[in-house]
């Protein structure tokens, strides 16, 4: 699968775009819709085009994940709320987590309660994450009962 128009917005909202460099509430050199700037990168400032090229690369290593890891059968919204997640807390993160187990074992719902236990950065709850995760909850929950109704 790929992310829909819907799911990119939703990233691109919580991103919030930003043209030049700064310092994520991780403390990483980040820019455009949440680009981490890698050691070879040399981006201090960038223009819409750029920041929508990067955001499109960057968006590979979450849907790759989702695609990889999730055995389940998930519909296009619940994917794009799982690329959400992943391109925010990392593919790694995503490979090792209860919601990604639980959703694996089919408790679609259980899955969608972890969403709202990553809400943390630097063990300090973040406003803006609780705000994100209950987006990327309330897309994944429209997925699952749109399919559930279906069936």
């Amino acid at each position: 699968m790929r992310t829909s128009e819907y799911g990119l917005d939703l990233i691109k909202k919580f991103e919030d775009l930003k043209l030049k460099i700064y310092k994520d509430a991780g403390g990483k050199w980040t820019i455009g819709y949440g680009h981490l700037i890698k050691d070879n990168e040399e981006l201090d400032e960038i223009d819409l085009s750029m920041a929508t090229k990067l955001l499109q690369e960057d968006l590979k290593d979450a849907e790759n994940a989702v695609n990889k890891y999730c055995k389940s059968p998930i519909s296009q919204k619940m994917f794009d709320a799982l690329v959400a997640f992943v391109f925010n807390v990392g593919p790694s993160n995503f490979k090792s987590s209860t919601l990604l187990k639980l959703l694996n074992q089919k408790k679609y719902l259980e899955a969608a309660a972890q969403f709202t236990e990553w809400v943390f950065c630097n063990k300090k709850i973040l406003q803006g994450l609780i705000r994100r995760r209950t987006a990327e909850l309330v897309l994944y929950l429209d997925g699952y009962f749109t399919e559930l109704i279906k069936s």
